[in-house]
């Protein structure tokens, strides 16, 4: 019977074909009132999203408002907000930071170091910086030159603190950031400490300058703690990949040292 009303309905749609059987005027009832169902059920059910949506548009108005308000609101941030203290905070760093480079090129360096760190003339210095523009980059390289002044200062504890606050991905930063903290350590006794930080420092951006300086460091604090291989580790390290630094003038002597405790 199914094979039966399949090959009629292929013949029924044939264009002008009409029903010539009583079985075939049952089939063909059937078969219209099924397609009416069809048509009934997709006019229903588009009828009752229409209703959906018209009785919820409000919402869905709301929810696309919201959604457009966040990325508006973003764009919004940075150039409104954003972008102003940046600007702000870059203007307010400027004197502090010439405290810092004149107490790093010369006399006074004590009292100048003292300066950047809490401002002068009216100014705000690195520690009102970091705490009011935290957000910002310059409140972030205020930590560093406030790590870099405390450790001038032998205030070691705070040189950790903030240079520890500090992060940046810039090659030579970075590493003297990382090695600023484990040249505090060296000074607190936490000579573990020192020798983590030293190889952080030497293996964070590879360079011809700050690699072989921190890989000779981390080389002296291990031998003082008897750790020899890693020690002839980082010395063979500067003897094959940076012969001509200032380190690798004399590392043949380190290595041999290293050797020596080893054997």
């Amino acid at each position: 019977m199914r094979r039966i009303k399949i090959e009629y309905m292929a013949t029924y749609k044939k264009r002008g074909y009409k029903p010539k059987t009583k079985e075939e005027k049952v089939n063909a009832v059937e078969d219209q009132s099924t397609t009416a169902e069809v048509f009934n059920t997709l006019d229903e059910t588009a009828s009752k999203t229409e209703e959906w949506v018209a009785k919820n548009q409000k919402y869905i108005f709301v929810i696309v408002g919201l959604a457009a308000a966040i990325v508006l609101g973003y764009l919004g941030y940075n150039k409104l907000i954003q972008e102003p203290k940046e600007s702000e905070a870059m203007n307010e760093m400027f004197q502090a930071q010439q405290y810092f480079d004149q107490a790093v090129a010369g006399a006074s360096k004590d009292s100048l170091f003292n300066m950047s760190l809490n401002g002068g003339e009216g100014k705000y210095g690195m520690l009102d910086i970091a705490n009011e523009y935290g957000g910002t980059k310059a409140g972030n390289l205020a930590n560093y030159y406030a790590g870099m002044a405390y450790l001038n200062l032998k205030d070691y504890q705070n040189a950790v603190t903030f240079l520890s606050d500090f992060s940046s991905n810039d090659e030579m930063l970075g590493p003297i950031a990382k090695g600023g903290i484990g040249d505090a350590f060296v000074q607190l006794n936490q000579s573990e400490d020192a020798l983590d930080y030293y190889v952080q420092a030497a293996n964070l951006k590879t360079n011809g300058y700050t690699t072989p300086m921190y890989l000779y460091k981390a080389g002296i604090i291990a031998l003082q703690l008897g750790q020899n291989d890693k020690a002839l580790q980082y010395f063979t390290r500067i003897k094959e990949e940076f012969p001509s630094s200032t380190e690798g003038a004399d590392i043949d002597v380190f290595i041999g040292k290293a050797q020596a405790t080893i054997n």
